[in-house]
């Protein structure tokens, strides 16, 4: 096999060799005319952006100054009519005020009261009046009252001391009578049942100046000018009632039962049950000889007058009659009978002291 020749044509040649401009050098990369148009082409690229950013922050300004001058004609709007409506105001008002001022007034009439003097009664003041409240109240009822029983306390212990001459009076409107204890300790007992009264009756004059202590910044002057006539009148009917249930009450009640019986019965006398039964009719009796009293104190401050207390005199005489019973120890119809006699007596004494009040409290004609 004969290897190829090397004598080939020129243009079996061409096919395979490739055909080279005639001017290289346009076509290089490295060419001035290639760098030229890429600077052209990046000159032009970044001269559109940079257009465009401007375009948009132009127009972002543009914005945001059209916002301030609405905002700031809004406000400048709202001011202006606010002023306006001020300024219509005041000259409405000045409008308003020159037509009063034209218009003829007429004054109202005016009309004179005669203003009194003194608008109360200085009886019915209260002169040196100080308020206090509930509690302080309470404080000086309590200290009122730890008096009153430091008093009677004292009392007692002093009349425990003459226990027995007061036993030794009290014993006389039984004269005759034996007495005799019938338990151990009974006079004891009595003693000290005797002494309590008995204290009791000597505290009266400190517990009444404790009460009328504790109710004095209340009242009034003419309540004070009743007070210490009541308290004088208070204590010496009660010592009147004591007095009369000693010498009338007890000597009468102690015939009625030992005459009752004296045929029948020797009398002896249980001394505790004869000092219950004389205590309580003295107290009772003391008690009851305050009627004048209440009777003088609601005619004072005029809540009943003594027609109202005279009218109803049938059930003053059935209401006396009932306390004789009930304040009565005994059962005996004497002692209620004197008893109930008494407090009608006292009821309508009563009422002539409350008609003397009334008269002196009325206002005479020259007046």
């Amino acid at each position: 096999m004969t290897p190829p020749s090397n004598s080939e044509t020129p243009e079996s040649n061409s096919n395979l060799n490739p055909v080279l401009p005639e001017n290289p050098e346009q076509n290089s990369p490295n060419s001035p005319s290639a760098v030229s148009n890429l600077d052209a082409i990046s000159q032009d690229i970044n001269s559109s952006v940079i257009d465009g950013v401007e375009s948009v922050s132009e127009s972002l300004q543009s914005d945001i100054e059209g916002e301030e001058i609405g905002n700031s004609a809004e406000s400048i709007a709202v001011d202006n009519i606010n002023l306006i409506s001020s300024d219509s105001i005041t000259e409405l008002e000045e409008e308003k005020e020159n037509q009063l001022s034209s218009e003829p007034q007429i004054s109202p009439p005016q009309f004179y009261l005669p203003v009194p003097t003194t608008t109360t009664d200085e009886a019915d003041e209260i002169p040196d009046e100080v308020e206090m409240g509930f509690f302080d109240h309470l404080e000086e009822l309590r200290q009122r009252i730890f008096y009153s029983l430091i008093a009677v306390f004292i009392g007692i212990i002093g009349c425990f001391a003459f226990v027995n001459p007061i036993v030794q009076l009290l014993q006389r409107p039984a004269s005759g009578i034996k007495f005799v204890q019938l338990a151990p300790g009974e006079y004891f007992f009595v003693s000290l049942k005797v002494a309590g009264y008995s204290g009791l009756v000597v505290a009266t004059p400190f517990i009444l100046y404790q009460i009328t202590m504790f109710v004095l910044p209340g009242l009034t002057r003419k309540e004070r000018r009743l007070l210490v006539p009541t308290l004088l009148g208070s204590s010496v009917l009660f010592l009147l009632g004591l007095g009369f249930a000693y010498i009338a009450l007890i000597p009468a009640a102690l015939n009625f039962f030992v005459s009752y019986g004296a045929d029948v019965v020797e009398q002896f006398f249980s001394i505790e049950k004869y000092f219950e039964f004389v205590l309580v009719l003295l107290f009772c009796t003391g008690i009851a000889f305050q009627i004048p009293v209440i009777q003088a104190i609601l005619g004072g401050l005029k809540i009943v007058s003594s027609q109202q207390m005279l009218s109803g005199w049938r059930y003053v005489i059935l209401g006396g009659a009932v306390l004789g019973a009930v304040l009565t120890p005994s059962t005996d119809p004497l002692t209620q009978s004197l008893l109930a006699g008494a407090i009608l007596g006292l009821y309508f004494g009563g009422i002539g002291i409350v008609k003397m009040i009334e008269n002196t409290s009325k206002p005479s004609p020259n007046k």
